[in-house]
């Protein structure tokens, strides 16, 4: 089982490391579901952590279709970030039919190069979840898709996710399940889906939001009940 949580600075980033996360999203603004961060807090934090971090490219909230500016923007971060030691990307494109977008996903995927790749919650504005999953495993660069299995959050969408486990196994795609994410109910929530990957970000916080710090004892309390 893996435990990633969501990192919004250098000092969330040790924190979550010493509490024993296995790997970090890293995200700035996430008021907006979370965009790219400054490069400067990029090497800060890669430099900062042995676990992996991964780094959301986004370059704004307003959707998840883009257009040839955002693209070039999006091109560009991707090329910055390879220059670092992140060792992944997070990252999602949809056409006007909110379906994936799969000549740009490839621009994006030749840029990456040897990174690692996440298929963010874009996924989830998706319809046709299972036509997609179809689709982005013809993409082998793309290791795992970020999903609550629809617009509900995760522990609302069982059913859902444990299908999308059942549809990616024997394959190159992993499902991460995140959105809504709380340690109430974890080991039931992993025992029913299947999952062997889940995404934390407020629940591991101070009053639940990222307005406040990590508290590690939540994290560590989390990777306890991952190994029942």
């Amino acid at each position: 089982m893996k435990l990633e949580i969501i990192a919004t600075s250098l000092q969330d980033a040790r924190a979550a490391e010493r509490a024993g996360a296995d790997r970090l999203e890293l995200c700035s603004a996430l008021t907006e579901g979370g965009l790219t961060p400054s490069l400067g807090m990029i090497e800060a934090v890669v430099e900062g952590v042995s676990i992996p971090v991964h780094v959301i490219v986004r370059p704004h909230s307003r959707t998840f279709h883009y257009d040839e500016e955002d693209i070039q923007v999006m091109l560009a971060d991707i090329r910055h970030i390879r220059q670092t030691k992140a060792a992944g990307i997070v990252i999602g494109i949809l056409d006007k039919t909110k379906r994936v977008d799969t000549v740009n996903l490839k621009r994006f995927l030749d840029a990456a190069g040897d990174l690692n790749v996440t298929f963010h919650r874009a996924f989830d504005e998706i319809e046709d979840q299972l036509e997609a999953v179809a689709t982005i495993g013809n993409f082998p660069q793309i290791q795992r898709i970020l999903t609550s299995g629809g617009p509900a959050p995760a522990p609302e969408s069982i059913e859902e996710i444990r299908e999308l486990v059942v549809r990616t196994e024997n394959t190159s795609v992993t499902i991460l399940a995140g959105n809504g994410m709380t340690p109430d109910g974890l080991t039931e929530f992993i025992e029913a889906t299947g999952v062997t990957e889940v995404h934390f970000g407020s629940a591991v916080r101070e009053r639940q939001s990222f307005q406040y710090p990590i508290i590690p004892e939540v994290i560590t309390s989390i990777k306890s009940m991952m190994r029942k």
